[in-house]
Formats: structure tokens, sequence, C-alpha cells
């Protein structure tokens, strides 16, 4: 049997880089995988489909997660369709990088919104189910940056900074209820974000990683994958650091 057989698991952001990665790793050990997405429906179709021409089962659900109410609406969708999630991927995010003194208020209050509010609410309500079912996995995707820092970017290093001490106390709160929190802290992954960064930047981050490379979204997506399995059944409040060994 495969290891998410009879799972269901929700990936906030699933439709587009990391998240569809760890939607088609999910899909692939089994689970019904419910790709939100925000407003871009077309990848979020396109990952359903994907799921769907080898055999899986995947559905898209539109919702702003920084935002209460509609966070609401949507677990009660996912409530009357499938009774409960069994797993939760916290992976909505977004960048507004500047230097401190040309950073807007506005551009630190929509990135604690869009990384960090987003991941509180659904915990939230991912919670509610879990704890009633006494068991659930809830992975939130944190960044070296929340560990580490990086110049030009104080609000994304709060958001992913703050990640991790949510997962921390929220790992307490559930294991008493056999409800698993974890994080993962990607590096340098290739994807859209990652994608207009200047040449320079991208040699100097090589530079920094001592496997040499660049990461993938596979490459978190199966931490991802393990972090949500029996097979970390024992393993709850913790960081995963995937980076190559770039802030070891």
């Amino acid at each position: 049997m495969a290891r998410f057989e009879g799972k269901v698991a929700l990936v906030t952001g699933g439709g587009r880089g990391i998240g569809r990665a760890i939607s088609l790793e999910l899909a692939s050990g089994g689970a019904t995988v419910i790709v939100n997405y925000v407003s871009n429906s077309q990848t979020a179709d396109e990952v359903v489909a994907a799921i769907s021409a080898k055999g899986g089962q995947a559905a898209g659900m539109q919702a702003d997660v920084s935002d209460a109410g509609q966070v609401a609406a949507l677990f009660k969708s996912l409530r009357g369709e499938y009774g409960a999630i069994d797993v939760l991927v916290n992976n909505a995010g977004i960048t507004r990088d500047k230097v401190i003194m040309m950073m807007k208020p506005e551009d630190f209050d929509i990135v604690q919104a869009t990384n960090l509010r987003s991941c509180w609410l659904c915990c939230k309500e991912a919670a509610r189910m879990m704890m009633r079912k006494r068991s659930g996995s809830i992975i939130n995707v944190s960044s070296v940056v929340g560990i580490a820092g990086n110049g030009g970017q104080t609000n994304y290093a709060a958001s992913k900074a703050g990640i991790i001490g949510l997962t921390k106390s929220l790992a307490k709160e559930l294991a008493p209820r056999d409800v698993r929190v974890n994080a993962i802290a990607p590096g340098f992954v290739e994807t859209d974000m990652t994608a207009d960064l200047s040449d320079e930047l991208k040699s100097a981050a090589l530079e920094a990683i001592p496997l040499g490379r660049m990461g993938e979204p596979g490459d978190i997506a199966k931490a991802v994958a393990f972090l949500a399995s029996a097979d970390a059944a024992y393993i709850t409040g913790q960081t995963l650091v995937v980076d190559g060994g770039m802030v070891m």
C-alpha cells in the first residue's frame, strides 16, 4: 500500500514551484491532494490534471489563505467533501524585497499576512480537525532566511522566523493529541521566485552552497513527504533544513 493511501492533504500555494512539487509528491504516495490557489486557477488545474493523468485524486480549491473568512470557508468545504484532512502543508508565500530604508510598511504587512498569518489561520482550522481525529501532520514551509537572515529581506526573514516559532509552539500544544507539527527550511531553490535573481547573486549563492548546486523543488517535496509520513512518527517541533549545507 502507498504510504499516503486513504489520506487527504491540503497544500496551500500548491499550483506553482515548491507547492506544485509537494502536491505531485504526496499524490504519488496515494494521497488525495487539495491544491489551494489564490488567483491562478490555470496552474492549479494543471497540477490536478497531472495527478489525475497518473491515476491519482486531486482537486483545486480557491482561497486567499491570509483572509480569515476565506480560510474558514475553505475548511468548511473540506469538511463537507472529505470529512477532515490528514496532512496540511503551509506553503503559500511571497517576497517584497527592499533594504529597510526603502521598504514601505505595506511591503512588510503583506509579506507577514501571506507568509505568516496564513500559516497561523490554516493551522488553527486544521488543528480542530486533527485533534478530533487524534492524528495528523502539519508541515510549515519556512526558509533558511528565517534562520540566518538576508540583507534586503527583513520582512521575509521576520515572517519565516515567525513560522519556526509558531511550529515549535503548536507542536507542544498538539502533541498530546498525537498531531505532529514540523517545519521545512529550504535554501536557494530553482523556482519562479528565484528566477529573477541576477547572475551575480546566483553565482554568490552557489559559492555559499557546499553541495555546489541550487536546490530543486523535488528536493523539498521529498523532505515534506517524509515529515508527513509514518516514517516520521516520532518527530515533532523540528525544523528540517534542506539547503545543500549552506547554513550549517
